[in-house]
């Protein structure tokens, strides 16, 4: 995952010494808000002067075209337009240099981007005010994201707003490509430390499994009693997530993953055609309770001896509400 730093959120120091120190910490990109002021690209051609960071630029305004030559000209190439200042369906522009994106407010539903699917390469989902530094994250976007992500799999998903340590922690595991760090990041007494964090795989935190978990209508799973071999190597192929899960009434009665799946063909080497249900289901899987904390989540990881990339959520009654995956955090440290 990439960290784009706000630079508008620290106040106290000039660009040029911000960007140069926010450079030798290897910042991925710099974030810009265009709230209709005409003088941040005269900062941007400062910037293109000391560093070669490429810039992702926020333009909110009525009117963005007014920028487009000057987006051209300065080679920017990231730029998101935010949606709710358009007046009716806007047309991007395409210079072969910049990629553009299409900025939402939590309240704007995912659905309006599928206009301008075949114009932006992705979308930027503000959590807080757009133009303002500050504010807390809207739990409620957790299951924004992954609504896009489901949607739109193929398009990336930019974050901005109340992004720290924790929040950069979720942000990895659903899977997003770059998140906006303003005053957690450029406001930190270390900057160094701050970006390191936002990197980091281990936190502290009360947001509960509940509030990020992948629900179980978007969830791999089958019932028991339609359980046989074949349904059972169908789902998991299916659903490309390399496992599926059993259900009984509502129960989760066992789990079957790639790994479940091998071990019964190596148990069978000698007769594939005698590979039963029970030879590739695992009765007894790892789970987590909905009310879990991430850190109650991690220390669960941490205990097994082997690597967990996804747990079923469940509650008291065991009843199953969605699942957990690790994949995203993995590919984001390799």
């Amino acid at each position: 995952m990439k960290i784009s730093a706000s630079l508008y959120s620290n106040t106290d120091r000039t660009i040029e010494n911000l960007v140069k120190e926010l450079d030798q910490c290897h910042i991925d990109y710099f974030h810009i808000d265009c709230n209709d002021d005409l003088s941040v690209f005269d900062d941007i051609r400062e910037i293109r002067k000391i560093s070669k960071t490429p810039i992702d630029l926020h333009i909110i305004s009525d009117k963005p075209e007014q920028y487009f030559d000057l987006i051209d000209e300065l080679a920017i190439e990231f730029v998101s337009i935010q949606y709710e200042n358009l007046s009716g369906h806007y047309t991007f522009p395409a210079n072969g240099k910049t990629s553009f994106g299409l900025a939402i407010v939590s309240d704007t539903p995912v659905e309006v981007f599928e206009d301008y699917k075949d114009q932006c390469d992705f979308v930027l989902i503000m959590t807080t005010t757009p133009g303002q530094s500050g504010g807390e994250f809207r739990a409620d976007n957790f299951k924004k994201i992954r609504q896009f992500r489901t949607k739109y799999p193929e398009k990336k998903i930019q974050v901005d707003g109340g992004v720290n340590d924790v929040i950069g922690f979720v942000m990895r595991m659903l899977g997003v490509d770059s998140v906006v760090s303003g005053s957690y990041l450029v406001k930190h007494p270390s900057i160094g430390m701050a970006l390191l964090h936002l990197r980091s795989s281990s936190v502290n935190s009360d947001y509960k499994v509940k509030d990020f978990m992948i629900e179980l209508e978007d969830s791999p799973t089958i019932l028991s009693a339609q359980a046989d071999v074949k349904s059972i190597i169908s789902e998991i192929e299916n659903h490309k997530q390399g496992f599926v899960m059993l259900t009984q009434n509502g129960i989760l009665s066992g789990l079957s993953s790639n790994a479940d799946v091998r071990r019964g063909l190596l148990k069978n080497i000698n007769n594939f055609n005698s590979i039963l249900p029970q030879d590739i289901i695992n009765n007894t899987p790892v789970t987590i309770n909905e009310e879990a904390t991430i850190t109650e989540m991690l220390k669960l990881v941490k205990s097994k001896k082997f690597l967990i990339s996804f747990l079923p959520v469940v509650d008291k009654g065991n009843t199953l509400k969605g699942y957990i995956t690790f994949i995203n955090l993995i590919r984001s440290e390799s």
